[in-house]
């Protein structure tokens, strides 16, 4: 059974002939005759009774007309859902995200729907490697990434700065600073969290360390981050930097200071080459609110 089967089967019907389907279609009326033909002989059963000027439907055409109509009426549907997604404002984006600054996320979901408001954003929470893997295979359409400058087989196009903060005992001198810089910091002990935790963002703190031409000591070794802020506020003098997840924290003898420089660069990791409709709806409201 084919779809323009149906189509001339409407048409007759609605016609109440096979040469004015014909005329309706704008094709001639043998290639109508011949599918409608070809329809009975595959349903096994006859759908208009030709023993009459006029052609008239028989009861087995007058039932299967509704159907006829709503196969009809779904593969319409379908193509114009097909033509949304092509043109980007109907569809699924699978997008690969970070944890916080939560804001951030929010608005972007939220311009996004406003933008194109049936297409359906569905987040995804990963590992690094993970998310670069899974826009590699095409499992997710584009992700988020912090700090990273190259992932080989994608584009990443920067899209946001946040700002690190630093935390050091509440008593330090330089806790009564607005802002830090690094420059100031190279006397006092560094926890920082191992590489192979997050490789991006140590290599970025140690090259700003070496590019402000510092070389702080190690510090305690840097646990979970709670644990890591109880302990400079409890223990000898030491520091960390981290940047910002769900709000600053507030924690008893400790200071929580901006820092002046380096910033925190989210960039979108996308496949070479032209971005699909979805991901071009997503780079506009980036490109818009951010």
């Amino acid at each position: 059974m084919e779809l323009r089967q149906l189509a001339y089967f409407v048409a007759v019907a609605d016609e109440g002939g096979f040469g004015r389907a014909a005329e309706r279609l704008s094709i001639v009326q043998s290639a109508v005759s011949q599918q409608v033909l070809r329809l009975e002989r595959e349903l096994g059963v006859s759908l208009f009774d030709r023993s009459t000027r006029r052609v008239r439907l028989t009861g087995a055409g007058e039932r299967l007309l509704p159907e006829a109509r709503t196969v009809l009426a779904a593969a319409d549907r379908t193509r114009q859902v097909a033509a949304d997604i092509r043109a980007g404002t109907e569809g699924v984006l699978r997008l690969g995200v970070v944890q916080g600054p939560g804001d951030r996320i929010y608005r972007l979901l939220k311009e996004l729907a406003a933008l194109a408001p049936r297409l359906q954003v569905r987040p995804r929470r990963l590992s690094l490697p993970a998310r670069l893997s899974a826009v590699r295979s095409g499992e997710l359409d584009a992700a988020l990434v912090r700090v990273l400058t190259d992932a080989p087989g994608l584009e990443l196009l920067p899209i946001w700065r946040d700002r690190l903060y630093v935390a050091l005992p509440a008593a330090h001198p330089l806790a009564r600073q607005a802002t830090l810089r690094l420059e100031d910091l190279g006397d006092a002990p560094l926890r920082l969290s191992p590489r192979e935790d997050n490789p991006p963002f140590h290599d970025l703190v140690t090259d700003a360390c070496r590019a402000a031409g510092i070389a702080p000591p190690a510090g305690p070794p840097f646990t979970t981050f709670h644990e890591t802020l109880a302990g400079i506020g409890a223990g000898a003098p030491s520091w960390t930097v981290f940047y910002e997840v769900a709000g600053l924290p507030e924690v008893p003898r400790v200071a929580i200071r901006p820092l002046a420089e380096p910033a925190l660069t989210t960039s979108l990791a996308v496949p070479p080459g032209p971005p699909q409709p979805a991901v071009r709806h997503l780079l506009n409201v980036l490109a818009r609110v951010f």
